[in-house]
This record gives C-alpha cells, sequence and structure tokens, in this order.
C-alpha cells in the first residue's frame, strides 16, 4: 500500500512539474515586461500592453477575436523555473529566424503576466497560440519527445495553421 502511495505521489509531482500553480511567484509581477526584439527576427517578450496593441485587445472586444497583427504569429506561453519551456525557447528562437518576415513570434511570461495567462485559459506550460491572419488562433500545449521532435512541431503547425494557401 505505502508503495503503491509512494507511486501515485510521485506521479502527481512529476505531472505537475510545470503546472501554471507554480508558488515560487516573482513578487514583481506587477511590473510591465520590455519588449526585447531578437535583432535576426526572433521572439519578442510582451507585455500585457504590448499585447492589447499588438495582438488582441480583449479589454475592447472582450466577446470577439480581432487580430491585431500584420503577420501570423506564435505566442509562447512560459516561466523561468519550467524545464520544458527552456528547452522550447532556443528551438522556437531558431524557428522564429527561419521565419522572420512571415510569422511573428511572441513570448509571455506567465508569473509575470497572469492576467495574459488567464484570459486564456493556461494551466499547462509550455503552451504556444498559434495565430493566423485570418480566423480563431489555436492553443497547442507541451514538446516533443526529442529537440528534433520539437522543431519539427513547430515548423508543421507553423506550415499547417499560420501559412497555408486559400
Amino acid at each position: 500500500m505505502r508503495k503503491l502511495l509512494a507511486m501515485i505521489a510521485l506521479a502527481a509531482i512529476t505531472t505537475a512539474g510545470c503546472a501554471n500553480g507554480n508558488t515560487s511567484e516573482n513578487k514583481e509581477s506587477s511590473k510591465k515586461t520590455t519588449v526585447a526584439q531578437d535583432k535576426d527576427g526572433g521572439t519578442t517578450l510582451i507585455s500585457k500592453d504590448q499585447f492589447l496593441s499588438n495582438v488582441w485587445n480583449y479589454q475592447d472586444s472582450p466577446d470577439e477575436w480581432k487580430f491585431l497583427g500584420d503577420k501570423p504569429a506564435i505566442i509562447d506561453f512560459y516561466a523561468d523555473w519550467c524545464g520544458p519551456c527552456r528547452i522550447a525557447s532556443p528551438i522556437l528562437d531558431e524557428v522564429s529566424q527561419e521565419y522572420a518576415g512571415k510569422v511573428d513570434v511572441y513570448k509571455i511570461d506567465t508569473q509575470k503576466e497572469r492576467e495574459l495567462a488567464s484570459v486564456f485559459g493556461i494551466q499547462s506550460i509550455p503552451a504556444f497560440l498559434y495565430i493566423p491572419l485570418e480566423g480563431k488562433p489555436l492553443m497547442m500545449a507541451g514538446i516533443g519527445r526529442s529537440n528534433a521532435e520539437t522543431k519539427q512541431m513547430f515548423v508543421d503547425n507553423i506550415k499547417k495553421y499560420l501559412l497555408t494557401e486559400k
């Protein structure tokens, strides 16, 4: 019986490793993050204010998705303490450079931008929001079993959901 309880506890800890309810939160969460654009077309760290002006102003149109960007986009919801997020980040940076000028890639720190995480119901990270120019965005979570699978996941999703020919 003890062995069973220990295994259940271990499974719960393992699966909840990157749940958004981590208690080691940043006490400066009320500060807005600044834009950190990679010079080679990489990812951009955005704050709530930048999200409202560049992606979707959910305060002005809470019941209707109105994408404000001029290119399809991916938003990476992450936290610094999340292991899978740290694995995905450089891979997504590489992919964003490969698709520079075609797809915008934004990062949102869920520990600092809790309201944005809440708007999208982020419960587990990493989570990726794929935003086509027209139509509704699509949320996906998790990464591949290897770096190569993770990169292929991003490339496949960009081709399938963002750069589709009509």
